[in-house]
């Protein structure tokens, strides 16, 4: 069983050095630095559960830009306030950058050699794998709860699931148009039957 940190507010200071390890570390793009901030934040120091952690997900997904940037802001504040936000970002995007800067400066020169080209390839599976944790661990949370919701639920949450799959992997329709319809499609199809479940439980 998890155990929270409710009361924990870490200072500045902590903040900039949790989220300057996670953009060093952030190697394999999105994916990886997903993983590597709800391990931090959710698993190592259980400041956030996993369902917050896919609540400021999900409002992230639902903006236009970096979703990254956006959740390092959410966290930030969430745990900081607004000087929070600044440590945060500060410490998300000004180390890695620079390293990055760097290393792609160094990769143009080695860009043709054989073992770079072996690494590529070896790496491009890996970050499949992070992909597949990532999206098991956000997923984990909706089944839960569409399983105290019922098996209807459930069963609508997996359609969703096959549905975005077909639409954005094999349809190639864009994911600005699919998510707003899945959303819509949640308040047609979950609206009533949170508010049966939310009366349900006051009533036990």
């Amino acid at each position: 069983m998890q155990i929270i940190q409710q009361d924990y507010k870490p200072s500045i200071w902590q903040l900039f050095r949790i989220w300057a390890g996670i953009g060093l570390q952030s190697f394999g793009g999105g994916a990886s630095t997903l993983f590597l901030i709800q391990r931090e934040f959710v698993h190592q120091r259980s400041w956030l559960t996993q369902e917050e952690f896919a609540h400021l997900w999900n409002l992230c997904v639902l903006t236009p830009g970096i979703n990254l940037i956006a959740l390092t802001i959410l966290i930030g504040r969430k745990l900081g306030g607004g000087a929070g936000i600044i440590s945060s970002l500060v410490g998300m995007l000004l180390p890695s950058a620079a390293l990055t800067c760097l290393l792609a400066a160094g990769f143009k020169e080695i860009e043709q050699v054989s073992a770079t080209q072996a690494i590529i390839k070896g790496v491009i599976p890996a970050i499949a794998g992070i992909m597949l944790i990532v999206g098991l661990r956000f997923a984990q949370p909706q089944f839960k709860i569409a399983l105290q919701s019922g098996l209807l639920d459930l069963y609508i949450s997996i359609l969703f699931i096959l549905a975005c799959f077909i639409a954005i992997g094999l349809l190639n329709l864009p994911v600005a148009l699919v998510l707003p319809c899945a959303g819509l499609l949640g308040i047609v199809l979950f609206t009533r039957r949170l508010k049966n479940t939310q009366d349900k439980g006051e009533r036990a």
